[in-house]
């Protein structure tokens, strides 16, 4: 695991290369980083080049860091990868999603970025009451 970027962003207008952090980073790595999405609150792992195609073993080794991240959120066997690149189809990125991602993905509070790896902290949705230990993710 790398600490930090391993060089500038290629397309600092893109917001996958980036890579903000303030959501949950489980991970980085070499070939990217991988963090809640924050749009569905689920696991991704982002390449860290801009291109839509990082190449069949960067693919292998991004999608092996996901799976570590997914297994970690959601238990081993409980969620899928998902490779379709919906809303930034030039840069390649995947996520993990659970059997409830879809229904919850507005119902589920964001994490909140604490640094690299560690416990995930979610902040409170408005309205609702406190999250309880023991609470779904």
């Amino acid at each position: 695991m790398v600490a930090e970027r391993p060089f500038p962003p290629t397309d600092p207008g893109c917001e996958l290369c980036r890579a903000d952090r303030f959501t949950h980073w489980y991970a980085v790595t070499e070939d990217g980083w991988v963090a809640d999405c924050e749009v569905c609150s689920v696991p991704m792992v982002v390449w860290w080049d801009h291109g839509p195609d990082c190449g069949p073993e960067p693919r292998e080794r991004l999608l092996a860091a996901l799976g570590e991240a997914a297994d970690e959120r959601f238990g081993a066997g409980k969620w899928r990868f998902d490779t379709t690149m919906r809303q930034v189809p030039e840069h390649f990125h995947a996520h993990a999603r659970d059997d409830r991602w879809f229904a919850e993905r507005f119902a589920r509070p964001l994490s909140r970025y604490t640094g690299v790896g560690g416990e995930r902290v979610t902040m409170p949705i408005p309205g609702s009451p406190p999250a309880q230990p023991g609470d779904p993710a």
